[in-house]
């Protein structure tokens, strides 16, 4: 698919979200950028156990490609970790998801909006290279005693 993200796509995603910052403990803070990592590292190394852990029963993932029509939502952590487990199976070479400015923009006792840049990364013909580009929104939920997600949107600059 060849899409080209024009320049501000996703406003209507991020909206002024990025520029306010949650007024939150530090050590909440911490967690759930930490919940955000895991999810990333747990992707690259295909532990769905862990990722089992990060998502909650009723989370929902969508993806959308510059601002084209949204793949899912997928419905559900099993859905989801069909999803993933399907796209492992299709992986030739590593890829590594790196997520960069994590903000936490709005946050309760219970729920957290985070937002992060995403660089999708492989090894793929021998030499790393950058594969997608994009953002990330995170909706996550603490249930005992942990933030997990709930939501999570995936808009790509580039088309996958």
């Amino acid at each position: 698919m060849s899409v080209t993200a024009i320049s501000g796509w996703g406003r209507e995603y991020l909206g002024k979200a990025p520029g306010k910052v949650a007024d939150l403990d530090p050590v909440q803070h911490f967690a759930i950028q930490q919940t955000l990592v895991r999810y990333a590292y747990a992707l690259d190394q295909h532990d769905l156990a862990a990722l089992e852990q990060l998502f909650t029963s009723s989370a929902t993932w969508t993806f959308s490609s510059a601002g084209q029509a949204a793949l899912g939502p997928i419905n559900g952590r099993e859905a989801i970790l069909d999803f993933v487990r399907s796209t492992h199976t299709e992986q030739a070479a590593q890829q590594r998801h790196n997520l960069a400015n994590i903000s936490v923009s709005a946050a309760t006792a219970g729920t957290a909006d985070a937002q992060a840049y995403l660089m999708l990364t492989s090894s793929a013909g021998g030499a790393p290279s950058i594969t997608a580009t994009g953002f990330a929104m995170f909706k996550l939920e603490k249930s005992e005693s942990r933030w997990r997600i709930a939501e999570l949107f995936l808009g790509f600059d580039n088309g996958l």
